[in-house]
């Protein structure tokens, strides 16, 4: 099978590409097979980030981590498909997580 990387791949296949991980993940976490499980995650993750215009994501900003509610994250700057910055509260270490992970901080209702 001549798998494309995901930077090649056209929105219509990244959200397949998508939906056919996050169906993997869901069998492997049925069967028990944790590993697995992750690893599809993680993927998924990875070919989401593809999907999300790098534009939004402004180096200074705040953004809530998605899958938690009380986890924030502000970027420092962008270097190919991760912002890299760090957490709110606790130890201000510098880490990368994929774009797919950070939705905006709404304000209001």
């Amino acid at each position: 099978m001549n798998e494309k990387n995901y930077a090649a791949m056209t929105e219509h296949e990244l959200r397949e590409e998508v939906a056919m991980l996050k169906e993997k993940a869901r069998k492997a976490e049925q069967l028990g097979i944790i590993n697995e499980f992750a690893v599809f995650e993680r993927k998924a993750l990875m070919a989401a980030a593809y999907l999300v215009d790098l534009d939004t994501i402004i180096p200074g900003e705040m953004y809530r981590i998605d899958g938690s509610d009380n986890d924030y994250f502000q970027v420092d700057y962008l270097k190919g498909r991760f912002a890299w910055g760090h957490r709110l509260g606790g130890e201000k270490y510098q880490e990368a997580l994929p774009v797919s992970m950070l939705s905006p901080i709404k304000v209001g209702k």
